[in-house]
């Protein structure tokens, strides 16, 4: 028997144990993401009569508008009142998009909540994804023939989306950047090397046995391996045999090691020393960092891609990453706006089209409908009556928990009748209080 409950006693050991909180903390979190998802859609109102909308949910209906026929896209609202019982595509979002829900590409489908649309619209942009399918692969997601685990990127220009893995290049960490740019689109809008080698969040730099060109307008810089495989950078500057022997002392100082250093000046020379190199790097951080400040402020020349241009980098066939507030760096001399619209890339000096505006947008608009319906009471009244209700609910929460306090002291469950009976004590008690009262007039 003590052995079965000690196997027991393991057993429950080993089982995680899941609190309330958790529970809650959980189901809040999945409803952030979906408000994010969904971006402040209307789940009741058909977007079409908004024309096109810079960012949406959409939906693709492959039970109306299956592969071999033309594509259409729905927004949320539709993909519940009109196709609830058919077999959907979610697409997360697309740029400028209308809702084409009944219109000539649905021929037995009239829509129900807006009938009166068009029979096309030109404005709409549409790819395989409105089929289920993605990537340069052109697979469904999820697919099931597919067993290595890989997550989808969607690139910020074509809105693909796209497996890791066919990229060109590894992703970096999921939150180490912001937006991505695919192969072919980095191709079709070549001029975003040039920023590439900048901005991009792994580096594009022209390497050439072991020679990294000048892109960042700094000395060449010698790569070599370490042992364990990662890169080290060392300027190539001429450094005097004192300054070794320095260097070896700032090392030293870094690690918390006794120096070797068989320099015989005293320490205090040596510190001074120290702090001449500290000084040295300190200005040299200075002016790295004045040099990236003037990177956000037009050039003198009027044209920021131009002065980028005329730097060394390399064009690759890879996907490039690229980190948050990235689009601010665009160059929108008129040159440069004309060469957006000419690539219909001109929503990339948008900063209210990212994926990420979008989202925000649904968090807010979320928590604006979650207000607490006691502070709307209170805003409501003026301060005798706030007053008044405080002081009714700090009644209410002492009796309430000297009421329970009872019950856990006798260690016996609480009813649904004991809650009942103390909340008609309560208003018996108040009743009387409000009977008592005397009132002067003065």
């Amino acid at each position: 028997m003590a052995g079965a409950e000690g196997h027991a006693g393991r057993q429950s050991e080993l089982e995680p144990v899941v609190s309330l909180v958790d529970v809650l903390e959980e189901d809040e979190e999945l409803e952030n993401e979906a408000c994010a998802v969904l971006g402040g859609s209307d789940s009741e109102k058909c977007s079409y009569s908004q024309g096109s909308v810079k960012r949406q949910a959409l939906y693709a209906c492959s039970t109306c508008t299956p592969e071999g026929e033309e594509p259409a896209g729905i927004c949320l609202a539709c993909s519940y009142e009109c196709h609830g019982s058919h077999k959907l595509f979610e697409l997360y979002t697309k740029r400028n998009f209308r809702c084409d829900c009944g219109n000539s590409k649905f021929k037995n489908l009239e829509c129900k909540l807006f009938p009166d649309k068009a029979k096309v619209n030109s404005g709409n942009k549409y790819n395989d994804n409105f089929f289920g399918l993605y990537c340069i692969c052109k697979r469904p997601y999820p697919d099931p023939e597919d067993e290595v685990p890989d997550e989808m990127i969607q690139c910020v220009v074509c809105e693909d989306w796209f497996h890791g893995r066919h990229l060109g290049a590894i992703p970096p960490e999921s939150g180490d950047f912001q937006e991505m740019v695919c192969q072919a689109c980095m191709k079709r809008c070549s001029f975003l090397w040039a920023y590439a080698a900048q901005l991009a969040v792994t580096k594009i730099s022209a390497e050439d046995d072991g020679l990294v060109l000048n892109v960042d307008g700094i000395d060449d810089q010698e790569v070599t391996q370490t042992e364990n495989g990662e890169q080290d950078n060392t300027l190539k500057e001429d450094v005097p045999e004192h300054g070794k022997d320095t260097d070896k002392e700032v090392k030293a100082e870094q690690n918390n090691e006794p120096c070797t250093s068989s320099s015989s000046e005293s320490d205090l020379q040596v510190t001074d020393e120290i702090q001449a190199i500290k000084e040295v790097i300190l200005d040299d951080i200075n002016s790295t960092a004045f040099k990236n400040q003037s990177f956000n402020t037009e050039s003198q020349s009027g044209c920021r891609l131009q002065e980028l241009k005329a730097k060394h980098f390399v064009k690759k066939d890879t996907a490039t990453y690229w980190p948050l507030n990235w689009r601010s760096k665009l160059c929108t001399c008129q040159d440069c706006m004309k060469m957006y619209g000419d690539l219909d890339v001109l929503f990339l000096t948008d900063e209210y089209d990212t994926v990420l505006a979008y989202e925000n947008k649904g968090r807010i608009d979320q928590a604006t409908e979650r207000r607490d319906p006691l502070m709307d009471t209170l805003n409501s009244m003026n301060r005798v009556q706030q007053v008044e209700l405080i002081c009714e609910y700090n009644d209410l929460k002492t009796e309430l928990k000297d009421y329970l306090k009872r019950f856990a002291d006798e260690g016996t469950v609480v009813k649904r009748e004991d809650i009942q009976q103390f909340f008609e004590e309560f208003q018996s008690k108040k009743r009387r209080r409000v009977d008592g009262m005397q009132y002067y007039c003065s």
